[in-house]
């Protein structure tokens, strides 16, 4: 099993930060949970993965989370 997006490519869009990196995807996921709409193409996964797909696509910064 081929997990995706890597923490890897995650930590190269948060600057390589994992504190940046967790509370990013854990704001999004919340956010996701909450009623927004989600920024990518992907269904029928858990918010979280949601929240990590769409930062290793570039569809989320900083600035939308805060």
């Amino acid at each position: 099993m081929i997990v995706k997006p890597t923490v890897t490519e995650l930590l190269e869009k948060v600057g390589g930060n994992r504190y940046s990196l967790v509370i990013m995807t854990a704001k999004r996921a919340r956010q996701i949970a909450n009623g927004d709409p989600v920024k990518t193409e992907e269904k029928d996964r858990s918010v979280v993965t949601l929240a990590a797909d769409e930062i290793a696509e570039g569809k989320v910064s900083r600035l939308d989370e805060e």
